[in-house]
C-alpha cells in the first residue's frame, strides 16, 4: 500500500493539474498557501466529443491563470460556454467577472450577487451544456452559499471547499454553520451509497479516489472535534481562542485563526443543542 492510498479518501499521486476523469480537467491557480493548499483547482468539464465546456470556479483575479484556463479549453477543442461557482470566497470567485469578459460566458451561482446573467443555481437544477449532465447539490456549511456538482457520467462530485483533497475544511463562522455542514456531508455520502459516486474533485488538493472513505473520515473528524470542544468547555476554557489553544495545540499556529472560526461554529452548535450554556 502506498502512502497516498493509506490517507483518507485515497488521494491520487502525481500532478494535480491535468485530466482527472474522462470529462474533467484541472487547471491549478498559482495561489498556494496554508489555507488554499497547492492553490485553487479550476475545473474544465465537458463531454469528450462536445465543442463547448463548463468551467467551475475560475479562481482568483489572476490574468495569467484565467488565460491559462481559456487556453486549456481551446487546446481541447472547446469554447467556454458557462461558468459555475461553488461559493463566493475570493480564491474561487474573484476572477469570475474578468473570466466572463474573456469568454463571453454567463456566471451562475447560488448567491445573486455573484451572478452575471439571468440565471442562478438552485437545488435540483441540472446543467446540460453541450450534452453534459451536472446536477446541483446544495452543500451549505463551509459557507451558506456552498454548492457541489454531481457528474454522474464519471461517478464524480465536484465539492469546492466542502471536501478538500488533503486535510479538512473550515466551517467559516458566522456564515458557515456546523449543523448545515454535517447535513451536507451526509447528503454527499448518500451520493456514494445511492448514486455510485466514487470520486471527489475538490476545490483544493488532489483528486480523491474513495469518496465514501473521505466523507466518513470528515464525519468522524467533526464528531471528534465537537467532543473535544465540549470537553474543553467543561474544563473551564470559555473563549474561542482559549478553546483553540487547548483543542488545536498540535496544529500549526498559522491555522489557528481559521480554527477559531470552526470553534465558534462548534460552540454555536453545542449551545443550540443545550450541551453547553449560551
Amino acid at each position: 500500500m502506498t502512502y497516498a492510498a493509506a490517507l483518507p479518501g485515497r488521494p491520487r499521486a502525481g500532478d494535480i493539474a491535468g485530466p482527472a476523469t474522462d470529462r474533467a480537467r484541472c487547471v491549478l491557480a498559482p495561489n498556494p498557501s496554508p489555507m488554499t493548499l497547492d492553490g485553487t483547482n479550476t475545473w474544465i468539464v465537458a463531454e469528450p466529443d462536445a465543442d463547448v465546456a463548463v468551467v467551475i470556479d475560475p479562481g482568483p483575479l489572476d490574468e495569467t491563470h484565467l488565460k491559462a484556463v481559456v487556453d486549456a479549453a481551446e487546446q481541447a477543442g472547446k469554447r467556454v460556454a458557462l461558468t459555475l461557482l461553488t461559493h463566493g470566497h475570493p480564491d474561487h470567485a474573484e476572477g469570475a467577472e474578468r473570466f466572463a469578459e474573456l469568454t463571453g460566458s454567463p456566471v451562475r451561482a447560488l448567491d445573486p450577487a455573484l451572478r452575471l446573467g439571468d440565471e442562478g443555481l438552485a437545488a435540483g437544477d441540472v446543467i446540460t451544456t453541450g450534452g453534459l449532465e451536472l446536477r446541483v447539490v446544495p452543500t451549505p456549511g463551509h459557507t451558506a452559499d456552498s454548492l457541489s456538482f454531481h457528474l454522474p457520467a464519471d461517478a464524480a462530485v465536484l465539492t469546492g471547499d466542502t471536501i478538500l483533497g488533503r486535510g479538512t475544511t473550515v466551517v467559516a463562522h458566522p456564515d458557515g454553520r456546523l449543523g448545515d455542514y454535517l447535513d451536507s456531508l451526509r447528503r454527499l455520502r448518500s451520493l456514494t451509497v445511492d448514486d455510485g459516486v466514487t470520486t471527489v474533485l475538490p476545490g483544493h488538493g488532489p483528486v480523491l479516489s474513495d469518496a465514501q472513505g473521505a466523507i466518513e473520515f470528515y464525519l468522524a473528524h467533526r464528531a471528534n472535534r465537537l467532543a473535544q470542544v465540549e470537553t474543553a468547555v467543561e474544563a473551564g476554557y470559555r473563549t474561542p481562542s482559549e478553546v483553540v489553544a487547548s483543542v488545536y495545540a498540535d496544529v500549526d499556529r498559522m491555522l489557528w485563526p481559521a480554527a477559531e472560526l470552526s470553534v465558534r461554529a462548534q460552540l454555536d452548535c453545542l449551545g443550540e443543542h443545550g450541551l453547553i450554556e449560551g
